[in-house]
């Protein structure tokens, strides 16, 4: 059945479920629209506060966190049961030492033994599944149509001409802007060099120059801000710029489309029943690089507590670990698969950190989540990172094919948001929808765990989506019987309500447009952002009857 995509769960709810009884069909409260008003945080945020910002409280600490803490002081003296979380991403690293402790492990499977023992289709699928094997690096979908256009429909194929001339002229402007910004670093550099006397120096070390040198002060302002505001170094922003440019000019020599790197797999990407060859349970990373989902994974549910690099959000999972998305764009194939392995295997929250313009076999994927939603599973998924009105433009996967309706109702977007109480709120790169983009989370420099037991500092929807993933596996973790359309209706409506213009994202500078103003309201279906406090209080109150 189609569903109408609702503001509120309980306005449409309260009709026809007032007189069930049993807890998984009582409607969700609409929540309440306090707003907290305060002034925005001026002071600069301390290490452990940029390392912890997403789990602090907007009252107490004025600081837009998730109220994680607080949620866990709330939860005390109550039980709780493990709640398996599915990671459809890059490869994992589940050995890391904040992950290993709550690694899923499949008992019914004798590892190594080269044997289907639970005979669910899969030999050795110790921790999760790798359906990309040796794969890593991917074609984005649109370059993928270009080399086989008998994949997509004519207009689609039309679609993704016009779409190609746009990113090479983009990709024109990126290059040169890139090198500008090259020069700039370059030229900072030189001058710190100098001042400094040695080759290499620390963003602490730029902070403490006091000097009226212009020169050095162009230095710091101009190379040196540029590298810090973009969560750099000087040394480490050369290399992304370079690679930045690198890319920009694969796209406009058409470079990409020279490669089938699908071979590795050794199946047809465009045939949902021919089974990949090569893959295997080897779930961890396959490059040092390959960090997405260890990142994603950390966020979710690294161990708490136990006095190593980070605190994940909800404290009795186990992370499966799901192979499906490579550097590049995800084939719709592997991510139907991929939701569909998770929920065959006890994952009652996935989380799906990954996007794209164009999805050829989408309903591959539509089937998947709607097989979930029979299945009781609560999908999260990242908006995206465009900096676009999702309401107009699609982006997959998706729960709405004609941007309205849904299919299910058990697929949560997530936008993100910044740890600023101010118009800076929302991230600038963030995707945004009055329909399509159900709450905001955090996703602005969040510290998570990197493969090889590193942590690090990265930004995206990417990780807004795996935060609101913490908290729905908290709040089934601690109230096993609310269903996966309440939990994912109570993150929405127990949200922290927010009355503020804002910058909407996809303006200013970086996208070559006058900074606009709108109501952050007016992003989101909800209006509100994640907060886990307020959540395990609603569903305590629905399942216990407390205020």
């Amino acid at each position: 059945m189609r569903v109408l995509k609702p503001i509120f769960y309980s306005a449409i709810a309260v009709a026809t479920l007032a007189s069930c009884s049993s807890i998984s069909t009582k409607p969700v409260p609409t929540g309440s629209n306090t707003v907290i008003n305060i002034p925005a945080k001026k002071a600069k945020l301390t290490d452990a506060e940029k390392d912890n910002w997403q789990h602090l409280d907007l009252a107490t600490d004025s600081i837009p966190g998730m109220s994680v803490h607080k949620a866990y002081e709330f939860l005390k003296g109550k039980k709780s049961t493990p709640i398996v979380v599915g990671v459809v991403d890059s490869g994992t690293d589940l050995k890391h030492e904040d992950l290993v402790d709550v690694a899923w492990v499949n008992t019914k499977e004798i590892a190594g033994n080269g044997i289907d023992d639970d005979k669910n289709g899969y030999v050795d699928d110790i921790n999760g599944w790798n359906f990309l094997g040796d794969s890593y690096k991917e074609h984005l979908e649109y370059e993928r149509i270009l080399m086989n256009p008998s994949i997509a429909d004519a207009g689609t194929l039309a679609e993704v001409k016009a779409y190609q001339t746009k990113k090479v002229d983009e990709a024109k402007g990126t290059k040169k802007r890139y090198e500008d910004y090259l020069k700039m670093v370059a030229s900072a550099t030189e001058a710190l060099t100098k001042y400094f006397g040695k080759a290499e120096f620390t963003q602490k070390e730029i902070d403490a120059i006091n000097t009226d040198d212009k020169n050095l002060k162009e230095a710091i302002e101009g190379g040196a801000a540029f590298a810090k505001r973009n969560g750099h170094t000087l040394f480490s922003i050369k290399k992304a710029l370079e690679s930045g440019v690198k890319k920009a000019e694969a796209t406009i020599a058409g470079e990409n489309l020279k490669t089938d790197y699908r071979t590795v797999v050794g199946d047809n990407a465009y045939d949902i029943n021919d089974k990949p060859g090569s893959g295997n349970g080897n779930t961890g990373h396959s490059v040092k690089d390959e960090a997405h989902g260890s990142h994603v994974s950390g966020i979710i549910g690294a161990t708490r507590n136990n006095g190593k690099g980070m605190n994940g959000v909800a404290n009795n999972v186990k992370m499966m670990a799901v192979r499906s998305v490579s550097d590049g764009d995800e084939y719709d194939k592997d991510v139907a698969l991929g939701i569909r392995y998770a929920v065959d295997n006890g994952a009652k929250v996935i989380n799906t950190s990954f996007g794209k313009g164009f999805s050829p076999n989408k309903e591959w994927v539509y089937d998947a989540i709607k097989y979930a939603a029979s299945k009781d599973v609560l999908i999260v998924n990242a908006a995206g990172n465009d900096g676009k009105n999702i309401d107009v433009e699609k982006t997959f996967p998706n729960d709405a094919p004609d941007l309205v309706n849904e299919i299910a109702d058990n697929f949560l977007t997530i936008g993100a948001m910044s740890a600023n109480y101010n118009e800076e709120l929302p991230a600038t790169f963030s995707n945004y929808g009055k329909k399509n983009v159900d709450v905001f989370a955090p996703g602005v420099q969040i510290h998570s765990t990197f493969p090889d037991n590193a942590y690090q500092k990265i930004s995206g929807t990417s990780m807004a989506s795996p935060a609101a993933a913490g908290v729905a596996a908290l709040v089934r973790s601690y109230y096993p019987k609310l269903s996966a359309v309440q939990v994912k209706h109570i993150l929405m409506n127990s949200g922290t309500k927010i009355d503020l213009e804002v910058n909407k994202p996809g303006t200013g500078s970086r996208y070559g447009k006058p900074v606009e103003k709108v109501p952050f309201a007016d992003l989101s279906v909800s209006g509100r952002v994640v907060n886990a406090y307020n959540a395990v209080r609603m569903a305590d109150r629905m399942v216990n009857g407390r205020k």
